[in-house]
């Protein structure tokens, strides 16, 4: 058949189909960079297709849970993009401390956070890394929400040698494939929500060290170190298709010790259940923190937050997810004001250790307002 280039299809000139073709070309190699991971296949996906959390196609929340607000403007969104708080960012370098991680000493177990989401926790000669994202942004290319300064001081080449790397899920602020690609070779064992090791091993992680778990699953590793992916109420994905990754918050217990990581979540009726299955909690990191007005169920404000560490019968709260990246519209020293607003030390008490601070768990909990004299 013959087709004369120089005629228009119906409705549609043939340039303008030459157009679409190319855009939607360019629009697959784009989506096909290795910075936005691999959605799973194969036994993997069979894997995922059988869960209780996985139907039509993708994972679901516990409760229904929309991204956005329904009756959201994108328009006030434009408008808010476009009118950001001044302070949204320090206007000097945050304070922190540079500890030497290859020297903790870990008689009693001791965590070092490092900004936002991720920390490492050190006890009896292992280590513990959740969520590390040390390239200074946190997004797909490196020109995006860029670090505050003073809050990347941390690095891999400053990481000691890691038993089990946790991920919450696969948010570019949790996830990060600089990272991951610099880190494996000191990583023991990777461990994921369902599907996420898709995304590792597209980035040269050996698929024998991810372990990926489902909510209410457990894992116990070589060290007494048991690890049950629990229920969290977000969502996942680093392209335009969501869900085909699971989210998860984790229950850790080692040693007489039990910790709650949370992942980013919403507030809703798993905490208590948690905290019900689980009993008290010696620590909760909760994440605090690019929380918005126009997604209301996917994180929490401050204050659902302190609820949520009463909920799990928490014995401290430590709120993450800030002072690090700009991801919301508030000012960057909102969350942690308002968190300490309402926070009762009869009830609940509230660890606030610098960048890099040692925090030993049981032993001394940081309480300097720090960020108070920060600009």
């Amino acid at each position: 058949m013959f087709v004369n280039m120089n005629q228009s299809l119906p409705g549609l000139p043939v340039y303008s189909l030459l157009i679409v073709f190319f855009a939607l070309i360019a629009t697959y190699y784009f989506l096909n960079q290795p910075v936005f991971g691999k959605n799973p296949t194969g036994e993997r996906l069979e894997r995922i297709k059988k869960s209780p959390n996985y139907h039509d196609g993708k994972f679901h929340n516990q409760s229904p849970t929309e991204v956005m607000r329904p009756d959201v403007s994108y328009w006030e969104l434009t408008k808010a993009y476009f009118n950001k708080p001044t302070d949204i960012e320090p206007a000097a370098a945050l304070p922190h401390i540079e500890t030497n991680l290859n020297q903790l000493h870990d008689s009693l177990p001791t965590l070092v956070w490092f900004g936002h989401s991720s920390y490492l926790i050190k006890h009896q000669g292992k280590t513990i890394l959740v969520d590390p994202v040390f390239s200074g942004y946190a997004a797909p290319f490196s020109f995006m929400v860029n670090a505050f300064k003073g809050s990347n001081t941390y690095g891999v080449d400053q990481m000691p040698a890691i038993d089990v790397c946790i991920i919450t899920h696969n948010h570019y602020d949790h996830l990060d494939k600089n990272t991951i690609q610099k880190l494996k070779h000191k990583v023991h064992t990777f461990v994921t929500p369902l599907g996420v090791g898709a995304d590792l091993e597209s980035w040269g992680v050996n698929s024998a060290s991810i372990i990926e778990l489902d909510w209410w699953e457990t894992t116990t590793l070589p060290f007494a170190l048991s690890v049950t992916a629990a229920p969290a109420r977000h969502f996942s994905g680093r392209g335009f298709v969501r869900a085909k990754t699971l989210w998860a918050s984790y229950v850790l217990q080692w040693q007489g010790l039990t910790i709650y990581a949370g992942g980013d979540s919403g507030y809703d009726s798993h905490f208590k259940e948690i905290g019900k299955r689980f009993g008290q909690f010696d620590l909760a990191i909760l994440e605090c923190g690019q929380y918005g007005k126009d997604w209301p169920l996917i994180h929490m404000t401050p204050e659902q937050v302190y609820t949520a560490a009463t909920d799990l019968n928490a014995r401290v709260l430590l709120p993450v997810h800030w002072a690090k990246f700009a991801l919301s519209m508030h000012s960057w020293k909102e969350p942690i004001t308002r968190l300490m607003a309402v926070a009762d030390p009869k009830t609940l008490s509230v660890t606030t250790p610098l960048i890099g601070e040692e925090v030993h768990i049981n032993g001394n909990w940081p309480k300097q307002r720090w960020w108070e004299d920060a600009r």
